[in-house]
């Protein structure tokens, strides 16, 4: 055997898996696709949920100036603790819908980053016929 045949012999690589490059490309266009669209639905999930906590921000404000003013006008000590009590029951109320917002709100965080962690490389995958 010649040093030329040697050579070309060595240099030959050997895959253990069939390694097609139109099939790499379009798997790769595939999972950047995937990894795209579930990056974009975190982010939209992130969005919604930003602008849901700004509406309750300002429904605790509604609900805090409400307080004052029904304060400033109230005349007797019964018609203070009266007030007080509504505003601490709707408060009461406003923390259990938050509870529950946000338990909602985790498990949607979750889900949205359960998917964007799972479009990365598979072992296998390559050379796999999809």
């Amino acid at each position: 055997m010649s040093d030329q045949e040697e050579r070309q012999e060595t240099n030959t690589i050997t895959l253990p898996f069939s390694f097609d490059p139109a099939e790499f490309k379009a798997l790769g266009k595939k999972r950047i696709k995937e990894l795209t669209d579930a990056q974009s639905e975190f982010f939209e999930t992130v969005q919604e949920s930003n602008r849901q906590w700004l509406d309750r921000i300002e429904s605790e404000t509604n609900l805090a100036s409400e307080f004052v003013s029904q304060l400033m006008s109230a005349r007797s000590v019964p018609e203070v603790v009266n007030i007080c009590r509504e505003w601490m029951a709707r408060h009461l109320e406003m923390a259990a819908e938050d509870g529950k917002h946000l338990i909602a709100e985790t498990q949607k965080y979750l889900a949205a980053g359960t998917r964007v962690m799972s479009h990365g490389w598979s072992p296998g995958e390559v050379g796999a016929s999809t």
